[in-house]
């Protein structure tokens, strides 16, 4: 597996408080990495000493395999960036814009004028190229800041809490760009909406006051919760006190009973399966539905996040 960004012990520190502290992350080449944590957690700080905007107390960070320092020019034409809050020139178009923040690479004109063409329909504002930003809603200056971050054709583009401030169709729209850019770039962007991160994301970190508290696959993250649940509604809520009898399982962490619902929580998701299986076989119960409970990245954030605090 190859490594786009690596980062390795990596510390700031402001007056004695460590914003970021010894981190230590990888993140897959041409992969959509989340960066989640709550406000305050060292996300922004992270970033920004990635692409350089701020000099590391300690650490390193390699990207594309090569070791880079502050001050360094290298990175510079591999890395797009969106901050959490991006500055736009409102007086200018969205094309003109573009093409502004093209020339800062020294792109040919040909060759940008074709990127910035493409990156117009990429972020669905061709309609609205001629149009001044200082006319355009929240969201469609976000997605003209993603185009931004990828007028130089970078390898890695770094997202800094992009949906955060949109409404939920505007989140939808640059979700949507985002997840279009897999195995095309490698995307590692930052957030604390989990939903967001749940829906596209292949890889994902949580950090919480600076120290990363879980690094993994979704797929693999999914399987950190040692508690599942397992949900059963009957058609005669009397058969309940059939299903409460297993309680007296070691797996069995609690049973809930709410009428003919019946939740039980389980360490020991197949042996409690087994378990009630064989009890509505011998007491003939009817169940009108069973089904194992999804585990969301909510319940393993917090799981994460209350453990390390």
């Amino acid at each position: 597996m190859e490594i786009a960004v690596k980062i390795s012990g990596l510390v700031k520190d402001y007056n004695g408080l460590h914003a970021v502290d010894h981190l230590d992350l990888s993140v897959p080449k041409g992969s959509i990495y989340g960066f989640l944590g709550p406000n305050g957690a060292g996300k922004t700080t992270t970033l920004k000493m990635i692409v350089g905007m701020t000099e590391p107390t300690s650490g390193e960070i390699e990207i594309m395999g090569k070791k880079v320092t502050f001050g360094s020019s290298y990175g510079r034409d591999i890395i797009g960036y969106l901050p959490d809050v991006p500055g736009f020139y409102d007086w200018m178009t969205a094309k003109e814009f573009l093409i502004f923040s093209g020339e800062l690479f020294s792109i040919p004109k040909k060759t940008l004028n074709d990127r910035v063409k493409e990156l117009l329909s990429l972020v669905d504002l061709t309609k609205h190229k001629n149009k001044k930003i200082g006319t355009y809603s929240r969201g469609m200056k976000q997605r003209l800041g993603i185009a931004q971050a990828l007028v130089n054709n970078p390898q890695i583009v770094l997202l800094d809490e992009p949906v955060s401030a949109l409404d939920p169709i505007g989140r939808k729209e640059v979700m949507d760009i985002i997840f279009s850019l897999a195995g095309k770039v490698t995307v590692f962007f930052s957030t604390h909406i989990l939903s967001d991160v749940e829906r596209i994301c292949d890889r994902v970190v949580i950090i919480n006051e600076g120290k990363k508290v879980l690094e993994d696959s979704m797929d693999n993250i999914r399987q950190v919760p040692d508690i599942r649940e397992l949900e059963i509604e009957l058609e005669n809520e009397k058969d309940s006190e059939y299903i409460l009898a297993l309680q007296k399982d070691p797996s069995i962490e609690s049973i809930f009973v709410d009428h003919a619902k019946v939740i039980i929580k389980t360490r020991d998701l197949d042996h409690a399966r087994n378990q009630l299986n064989e009890v509505i076989y011998t007491k003939q119960i009817l169940v009108k539905k069973m089904f194992v409970k999804e585990i969301s990245l909510e319940d393993i954030f917090m799981k994460a996040v209350n453990h390390h605090a």
